[in-house]
């Protein structure tokens, strides 16, 4: 087989390209790093990630189709910041997926998928213990994405990815503390609720587990500038 015919298709390289730059800046979001209210200007990210500025403005407009971004015109993109009304709108579309998401996980979870759920909660508790405040942040979100992932619906996965993220951002604007709005016990509690094949008690604890985030929020905040170059250099 000839090199020619074994080589990856531009388009499928500037894809890959793409979603590493996303993740790259959905991680960022996720711990914290980039704030509410933060501009991404194009110009800039183009030159951290050696990329064009058409490139990037895609990455922007798929998370302006997620509501991460805002885009504003003549004035460019900003990392989203929820208010009071979206804020209940996204607590009250997690209410509603998230136990069907826990229904379905435990109709479908294996012996493996336990072992995924409790890795990931150690991995939590050992991030506490070390003080890793962007590893805390990051793994408490993940949690809910896992669950979703494991539940096997790849549309409710992709719609809890992107409400979790919101939350992450609501976390900051209303100045909840990350580690005390996603406790690690209580996802302790799901898992073994899943574990015990309940479905019923795993829905019912990511109910109270979601009400007990919604209650950490406070006041809005200002957000705080940040140097991109830091982040991304």
């Amino acid at each position: 087989m000839s090199a020619s015919s074994t080589a990856i298709p531009a388009s499928r390289r500037e894809r890959d390209s793409n979603d590493e730059i996303y993740e790259r800046i959905y991680i960022a979001i996720q711990e914290h790093r980039l704030l509410p209210g933060t501009k991404l200007p194009e110009e800039r990210l183009a030159e951290l990630f050696k990329v064009s500025r058409p490139r990037i403005r895609e990455v922007l407009t798929r998370f302006a189709y997620e509501q991460i971004v805002e885009l504003i015109p003549n004035k460019g993109a900003f990392v989203a910041k929820p208010t009071i009304e979206q804020a209940r709108e996204i607590f009250e579309a997690r209410r509603v997926i998230e136990p069907a998401i826990m229904r379905r996980l435990v109709q479908r979870a294996t012996p493996d998928a336990v072992d995924t759920l409790l890795t990931h909660v150690e991995q939590e508790m050992d991030a506490r213990a070390r003080g890793d405040k962007r590893a805390v942040i990051r793994l408490s979100g993940e949690f809910h994405n896992v669950c979703a992932d494991l539940a096997g619906n790849t549309t409710l996965a992709r719609t809890q990815r992107e409400l979790s993220t919101l939350t992450c951002l609501i976390i900051l604007v209303y100045d909840a503390p990350p580690a005390e709005s996603c406790r690690a016990d209580e996802h302790s509690m799901i898992v073994e609720a899943v574990k015990a094949g309940d479905a019923e008690r795993a829905a019912q604890l990511m109910l109270s587990h979601l009400d007990h985030i919604e209650k950490s929020i406070n006041l809005e905040d200002e957000p705080e500038e940040v140097d991109l170059k830091e982040i991304f250099g």
